[in-house]
């Protein structure tokens, strides 16, 4: 598993505690299941998690492959690029050796033109789980992980208070934060301050 995308390294609050229980759950009895969250919701993350954990195949271009082992498989943003054909037989294929399929995804269902029908009618009949917008604790996990992950310790705990005020509750709005902090941190070449911060906010 790549450096990050342990278990240890997913960061649990009520915005995916569901998603995760469920996902580490090994007596799990609905062999379909999708994973709806907004991006860099840690879908990815979960997903590697259940593969590691289920023994399973990643879908990645190589269907003709996946036919020929009786393995989980998990697909990943699986609307992205879609071939309906192949999901629809991978579905098929775990249907009838009684394997479990994962699909993640950052759209609902109703948001994507399926074109087989048959297809939309069958993901119907997963069980979904959902990833929430991040919560109070996850956003200040989230942000000590990757200003730790580019060797940036913020000392004034009042900076995260003032950000969590701010910040738009959303996964892609505080990875786009710790990259302008990244920068202007290389910039200044001190420590970050709150009237520093709320130049970016």
């Amino acid at each position: 598993m790549k450096p990050g995308l342990a278990i240890d390294d997913f960061f649990v609050s009520t915005s995916n505690q569901k998603a995760f229980n469920f996902i580490l759950n090994k007596k799990i009895d609905n062999k379909k299941i999708l994973l709806i969250g907004p991006n860099k919701s840690g879908k990815t993350h979960l997903g590697k998690i259940w593969q590691k954990n289920n023994n399973a195949i990643s879908y990645e271009n190589n269907f003709e492959i996946i036919l020929n082992y009786k393995k989980n498989i998990f697909i990943d943003d699986f609307l992205k690029n879609i071939n309906e054909e192949q999901i629809f037989h991978l579905i098929n294929h775990c249907s009838i050796n009684k394997l479990t399929i994962l699909f993640t995804s950052n759209k609902e269902m109703f948001e994507h033109n399926f074109f087989l029908q048959d297809l939309l009618s069958r993901i119907k009949t997963f069980h979904t789980l959902r990833i929430d917008l991040p919560d109070d604790d996850l956003i200040i996990n989230l942000m000590i992980k990757l200003l730790h992950d580019k060797q940036i310790i913020i000392k004034n705990e009042e900076i995260f208070h003032y950000i969590l005020k701010r910040i738009e509750r959303s996964y892609e709005e505080i990875f786009l934060l710790i990259e302008n902090i990244d920068k202007l941190s290389l910039e200044k070449k001190r420590e970050l301050t709150i009237p520093l911060i709320k130049k970016l906010l």
